[in-house]
């Protein structure tokens, strides 16, 4: 996994094998029929990567299936298996030898179709990004993407971010978190799902080096004043907006088709920058203050 994208020795697409009925149309969705427990991509990201060997908890995302096209597909099956991690929570990850160098690694959950995570990666490529989702018509596109591009500086991960977290990654070891436009789940009884509660920031805060930057934003403005709230109480982490509110959308995060024309019809998109505290530089939790 430590291959750059443009490497001249890339694993290539196998030929469907005999009896196998698939349609690869460019530009159009991948058709294909499998035998009962054949996986969807033989060579590319696992339907369960983590199985059932962690208990079962309340999941802040849903798999969604949607059609992949033939190039996503065919991104999936030739890079996947170098450029791709299924989080499996079996080991742990070396990310030096993952990216082939000792680069700042930002963990990006939740990356859509993966064209804001590519111009990231594009515009500062002396930062890696371990982008996680589990949409795969969004895996294919962002390999896509990188490999188009020749980004080097992105690999893409499969599965749970909270597995990846808690049984993959060390201490210390990621120097930015970013979270874009979650699920909000809108409804009372679903807060529950939301992602940033003060359980996963306690988890985020042993992999974080200290200084490193935690970057939410949210469309949904009940969610981002829970976010507010949620990150400002906890002790592992500081604003970095002197008046404690909402930070202005920085230069490095783009504007998305999506968002923009969220805008236009008037949604209020707001962005949270806080940083990890130094190791020991924690608020005084005392109940009296002191």
């Amino acid at each position: 996994m430590s291959d750059s994208l443009n490497a001249p020795d890339a694993p290539r697409s196998q030929p469907p094998a005999s009896g196998e009925a698939a349609r690869h149309v460019p530009g159009g969705s991948l058709r294909h029929s499998r035998a009962k427990g054949e996986p969807r991509f033989p060579d590319g990201p696992s339907a369960d990567p983590a199985g059932s060997h962690f208990e079962r908890r309340i999941r802040s995302f849903q798999p969604r299936r949607s059609r992949v096209t033939a190039g996503q597909a065919d991104a999936l099956q030739r890079l996947w298996p170098t450029w791709g991690l299924d989080i499996d929570g079996q080991r742990t990850i070396d990310l030096g030898e993952m990216f082939g160098n000792d680069h700042p690694v930002v963990l990006e959950i939740g990356f859509g179709m993966g064209e804001a995570t590519a111009q990231m990666a594009a515009a500062d490529p002396g930062t890696n990004i371990l982008a996680v989702d589990v949409h795969t018509p969004g895996q294919g596109n962002l390999l896509n993407l990188a490999e188009q591009q020749k980004l080097s500086n992105i690999r893409v991960a499969n599965g749970d971010a909270i597995i990846l977290l808690r049984e993959m990654l060390t201490t210390d070891a990621l120097d930015g978190l970013r979270v874009y436009f979650p699920d909000p789940w809108p409804k009372k009884r679903h807060h529950k799902r939301r992602l940033i509660q003060p359980e996963f920031l306690d988890l985020a805060a042993t992999r974080l080096k200290p200084g490193a930057l935690v970057h939410c934003a949210t469309d949904w403005v009940p969610y981002a004043e829970q976010m507010l709230d949620v990150l400002t109480a906890h002790p592992d982490f500081e604003n970095t907006q002197a008046d404690g509110g909402f930070a202005t959308r920085p230069d490095f995060r783009p504007l998305t088709r999506f968002e923009g024309q969220g805008l236009e019809k008037g949604h209020v998109v707001n962005d949270l920058l806080f940083r990890r505290v130094q190791h020991g530089d924690r608020p005084d939790q005392s109940p009296t203050g002191a």
